[in-house]
């Protein structure tokens, strides 16, 4: 993912709204550049910041990020143990009915 990119899926991001695997590609790039990680919490502190003083709410901004982020992570965490649980369960199927056809024709 390149910057340009990165900053387009910016709203989609504070709206919750990037899938599985942009979701990746996004907290992955966002963790090696400084630059875009900068323009994440500029535009985050802008839209939910404006978004909290209209509605009047008291708020901490850096806070609510941190545990969007952290989010993110347990996200990804979670969907990529799925994945490996469906890997696992398609390797066992296939020897599965190997084993079956083994047996059937012996």
């Amino acid at each position: 993912m390149d910057c340009k990119e990165f900053e387009r899926m910016i709203s989609d991001f504070i709206a919750r709204k990037l899938d599985f695997q942009n979701l990746i590609k996004f907290k992955d790039h966002m963790e090696h550049c400084a630059d875009c990680k900068e323009e994440l919490v500029i535009q985050f502190l802008v839209s939910e910041g404006m978004q909290r003083l209209e509605e009047g709410d008291a708020f901490d901004l850096q806070s609510e990020l941190k545990e969007r982020l952290e989010d993110a992570g347990r996200k990804i965490k979670f969907h990529s143990s799925f994945l490996v649980a469906g890997a696992v369960l398609e390797i066992a199927a296939v020897i599965a009915l190997a084993g079956t056809v083994v047996w059937l024709i012996s």
